[in-house]
């Protein structure tokens, strides 16, 4: 993969391997395309980018209002809101029909990015991945403070992850404190779960738990580290950043106004 350009949003193929890297690291149960966009929908859990339209070429603009409200019905079948996860390779005329029908816009989060190189992680604690998923979903759902209820959704989409995943949780005092999944994919390493229990925030262990997991990409061949951040979550961005990671593109959801 050549340098990437990073914040170059004209720079397509780039934004196109790391869309295809996410759909393969948090991969939805059931997958269908409408020409070009791809509809992600997961019976079993709630989370938008599991719920979503992905509109994946700026030139596929036509029948719009036919093609939404077929969406629309087979959203309808899986008890979700209808979304649209906008990023650079949706068609601006598509933005302008959903600002025309008063949709709403939510959730824009930030792809950040990072040349991994050796002394990125030569000082990161050596870390194995739990082989115990379950044990990592307990510690994921504490950490996050999420109810109980989402155990059966979330086992169900790490378990689905085709690309290898190492499962990292960090403990202190027989406790869990920061948890990752990293996902290696050929040269790339995707960052997903990352989270740090509100009681030990600021204290380095997300720092720790994302260095351990790339040190682990990285010996492993990964070149590339990628995440996904809330654009909104300034202490998380402050980490990234202060880590090297730098912004490549950005995406947002869009719903109609009644949601």
């Amino acid at each position: 993969m050549p340098q990437v350009r990073v914040g170059d949003i004209h720079d397509l193929p780039t934004i196109r391997r790391f869309e295809a890297a996410g759909f393969r690291a948090w991969p939805a149960t059931s997958i269908s395309y409408d020409g070009t966009w791809l509809i992600r929908l997961t019976a079993s859990h709630p989370s938008r980018r599991l719920n979503s339209i992905n509109p994946l070429d700026p030139s596929d603009d036509r029948n719009l209002e036919e093609r939404i409200a077929r969406a629309g019905r087979r959203f309808d079948t899986y008890g979700r809101p209808l979304t649209f996860r906008i990023s650079p390779l949706a068609a601006p005329r598509l933005s302008h029909h959903l600002d025309d029908q008063g949709w709403s816009i939510c959730g824009e989060s930030i792809v950040m990015c990072l040349q991994l190189e050796d002394s990125i992680v030569e000082e990161a604690m050596h870390q194995i991945p739990l082989k115990d998923m379950n044990r990592f979903i307990t510690a994921a759902l504490k950490v996050r403070g999420h109810d109980a209820g989402l155990r059966p959704g979330l086992s169900e989409v790490i378990s689905s992850i085709e690309p290898e995943a190492g499962l990292f949780v960090l403990e202190h005092l027989d406790q869990a404190v920061a948890t990752a999944i990293c996902v290696h994919d050929r040269d790339l390493a995707g960052l997903f779960e990352i989270a740090t229990g509100e009681a030990h925030r600021g204290q380095g262990y997300a720092r720790r738990v994302l260095l351990s997991s790339l040190k682990w990409a990285h010996l492993r061949g990964a070149r590339i580290a990628w995440l996904q951040v809330e654009a909104g979550n300034e202490v998380a961005l402050r980490l990234y950043r202060s880590l090297g990671f730098a912004e490549v593109y950005r995406y947002h959801y869009r719903q109609p106004a009644e949601h």
